[in-house]
């Protein structure tokens, strides 16, 4: 009974949560297609992945102190105001200036309405239904992702409609968390990092989830340009963003089982090395029958997507679980730097060598992480299985969660009796 109150005390919330990643998905694939049909360089499309991952990354680190000031309700309600602003903008002024700095802000305003969205979580979850919350929430980001990705071939990208319908999405985002009744949840955590300390405790986690950053970022942001100059349709390009993601996620259970049972490394540099070979084989192959280039793409999501939970999952191994927040916190910021760096080198790549030479930028990538993890496997003995930590999937292909949403993790420290206590107030209290 207690299980099925906290899920319906949050499920306006979560719908909320869906129209925010609705609009992402769908902003996110639509900006670089129409810049492609444009004649845009794939170096200037590369820097609107460049700029978003540098607004997310800021927006994790300033974002709290705005909530502290202006309170969780009307600083979601601006968040989001800014994200439907600026969609509106972009479909209004068709520049490549303007668009790289507003999608600076469009990464600025997703990471503040994210961690509001997951600080919310957090205060109605208990020990007993954080985990079931937090499956919830990944899963709902993945599908919002992927249904925006979906809404691309049904109208005209050459047109501004598709823009104004991700400004009526962001809007009607703003409304479970603008009519809620709740009281505001406490204010946003505050987590220290200390990266050079995590490299020391997991040299292999902070190298592997950089690398991963890079790649995912050079893919997320440059895939579709990939496509435009491949030839492909705008609904097999979005087929095709949505097949990485679902890989990805269909993934992550038999590499958690393997990485629990065997060396966490060699499932990382197993999974990189696939990850390399099938983008060596987009990069050397070109495949141009869309059927071998869909599978080739699946393979290359499926491999690329769980590299990250079983990298986190390896560091969790060698630290305490208070430290949890704090060490996935520090790989949150890491794999941020790396999709920062990602579309910055894949564009003038592919400017110079092709669409296909994206594939290129991912295979080096993965095949670092490949050898590297292979190298520190001989440097230092595996951890005994049963001194491992739990293995949590998180699938990073498409989304970025923020530190708040690893207060959710079952990986994370009890929450204090009391504040479980507080998230069984009457369903009256809830949303």
């Amino acid at each position: 009974m207690i299980m099925k109150t906290n899920l319906l005390s949050v499920f306006a919330l979560l719908l909320g949560t869906l129209f925010v990643f609705l609009g992402n998905g769908l902003h996110g694939l639509l900006l670089p297609v129409r810049g492609a049909a444009e004649g845009y360089s794939s170096t200037t499309l590369g820097l609107l992945g460049t700029s978003w991952a540098s607004g997310f990354v800021l927006g994790c680190l300033l974002a709290p102190n705005i909530v502290k000031r202006t309170g969780h309700v009307r600083a979601f309600s601006g968040f989001a105001a800014l994200l439907a602003i600026v969609a509106l903008l972009t479909g209004i002024m068709v520049d490549p200036i303007w668009w790289i700095a507003l999608r600076a802000i469009t990464g600025f305003s997703t990471a503040g309405t994210c961690m509001i969205i997951e600080s919310w979580l957090n205060e109605r979850a208990t020990n007993e239904s954080r985990g079931m919350i937090f499956s919830l929430y990944i899963a709902i980001t993945l599908f919002g992702v992927v249904g925006g990705q979906m809404i691309l071939p049904l109208g005209d990208t050459s047109t501004p409609i598709l823009f104004m319908v991700i400004g009526i999405v962001y809007c009607l985002a703003m409304l479970p968390t603008t009519l809620s009744t709740a009281a505001s949840p406490q204010p946003l955590n505050t987590v220290r990092l200390d990266l050079p300390s995590l490299l020391r405790t997991s040299p292999v986690a902070c190298i592997s989830i950089v690398f991963v950053g890079v790649a995912n970022g050079a893919f997320g942001t440059l895939g579709p340009v990939f496509g435009r100059e491949a030839g492909l349709a705008d609904s097999t390009i979005a087929i095709m963003m949505s097949v990485t993601i679902f890989a990805g996620a269909i993934m992550q259970l038999p590499a958690g089982r393997l990485s629990d049972r065997i060396d966490r490394r060699y499932v990382v540099a197993g999974l990189a090395a696939i990850g390399g070979v099938a983008g060596l084989l987009m990069f050397a192959v070109q495949p141009a029958n869309v059927t071998w280039l869909l599978i080739l793409i699946a393979v290359y999501g499926a491999t690329a997507n769980a590299i990250y939970p079983v990298a986190v999952a390896h560091a969790n191994d060698f630290t305490s679980s208070e430290d949890f927040v704090k060490v996935a916190g520090g790989l949150l910021l890491l794999y941020g730097i790396g999709t920062i760096i990602g579309p910055t080198i894949s564009g003038p790549v592919m400017s110079n060598f092709g669409p296909y030479a994206l594939f290129g930028v991912t295979a080096t990538a993965h095949l670092l992480i490949a050898g590297y993890a292979v190298f520190r496997s001989r440097r230092r003995a595996a951890l005994p299985v049963e001194e491992r930590d739990a293995y949590t999937a998180t699938v990073t292909s498409g989304t970025m969660i923020t530190p708040e949403s690893l207060q959710l993790s079952p990986n994370a420290a009890p929450f204090p009796d009391e504040e479980a206590v507080a998230a069984e107030e009457p369903l009256a209290q809830a949303w």
